[in-house]
């Protein structure tokens, strides 16, 4: 028998899609994050979050398939900075932490958001 996926043993669609709705509007409120969906309607909020849940599922091995733009493409142009990158983890790691993710998730969850961010810091 093979072992399961990150997907599988983070509760599969509905808990990572609870993590999104969890997450995505502490970075909105956020003092400093905010001003990235200042403008944004909610249509556009609401494609922005399900981009996200798919990007999260295929990524943790899961079966669904991201359609959106690869994260440099997607990102460019923002001037995401470090310390905006540093607040943004804040906040990614209080949202594990209020869903108590097992360690050995957590860790490998945060491993690869930090894997991303070559491609999403700017400046």
């Amino acid at each position: 028998m093979s072992e399961k996926t990150l997907y599988e043993r983070l509760g599969g669609y509905d808990a990572i899609a609870a993590v999104a709705d969890h997450l995505l509007p502490r970075l909105q409120s956020d003092e400093r994050l905010g001003r990235f969906w200042a403008h944004r309607g909610s249509d556009g909020v609401a494609r922005e979050k399900q981009l996200l849940i798919d990007f999260l599922c295929s990524a943790a091995g899961g079966p669904v398939y991201y359609r959106g733009r690869n994260m440099k493409l997607c990102h460019a142009g923002m001037r995401i900075s470090e310390s905006d990158w540093a607040t943004f983890m804040g906040h990614v790691n209080a949202t594990l932490d209020s869903f108590q993710v097992p360690e050995t998730e957590y860790s490998e969850v945060v491993a690869f958001i930090e894997s991303t961010k070559a491609e999403i810091v700017e400046v």
